[in-house]
């Protein structure tokens, strides 16, 4: 990667100042591991700027309590830096039975509904989410619809979803999207999953 120097220069009349501070939309998908772990990290970054951060943690259990919710809950309530909101929307498809699955969509609806009224309030400079892509894949969510929110977004807000299969619509309109592939894997070798690497 060029040491701070774009490759193109886009003839947009905008300011170096302008173009660079510009709000963006992340994606991080790819059947890999460390697609909400980067995001999380993103949002340490934001924490240290004193930035306001909202985690909106779709798909995975409610109940399941992640390491960097903990963290993040910590640092947000320390008063040093910025301020952290977590939201859970659902139950989830990972831990726990599909047989909800229509209590599911409803609250990934509901969760995407108070993503687009936060964005519209401005209430957060980073918005954090986590395995969004999913309700979109499913259908759970209009893609198209989400693209349009995100496009007309006021102010510098930056946004960062997660989760395999991002839709190519919105990997076509992101700003920055990183694939993580898998090369190799302990579960692979039967191994489960451990504390501090998984959760």
């Amino acid at each position: 990667m060029p040491q701070g120097k774009p490759s193109v220069v886009p003839d947009d009349g905008l300011t170096t100042r302008q173009r660079r501070n510009r709000p963006l939309v992340v994606v991080h998908t790819g059947v890999g591991k460390g697609k909400s772990t980067a995001a999380f990290g993103l949002a340490l970054r934001a924490w240290n700027q004193g930035w306001p951060i909202g985690v909106f943690q779709f798909v995975k259990s409610a109940k399941w309590k992640v390491g960097e919710e903990n963290a993040l809950r910590v640092l947000g309530a320390s008063g040093e830096g910025g301020t952290v909101d977590w939201h859970k929307m659902g139950e989830g498809w990972s831990w726990v039975q599909r047989d909800a699955q229509m209590d599911n969509e409803e609250k990934a609806r509901e969760g995407w509904e108070q993503v687009k009224r936060d964005l519209a309030a401005e209430t957060y400079r980073l918005y954090v989410l986590d395995e969004f892509a999913y309700p979109m894949h499913w259908g759970w969510v209009d893609t198209d619809e989400v693209i349009d929110v995100l496009r007309d977004r006021p102010g510098t807000q930056h946004v960062v979803i997660t989760g395999r299969n991002a839709p190519g619509k919105l990997v076509d309109f992101a700003d920055l999207v990183t694939d993580m592939s898998k090369v190799k894997h302990p579960m692979d070798a039967g191994q489960k999953g451990q504390r501090g690497i998984e959760w």
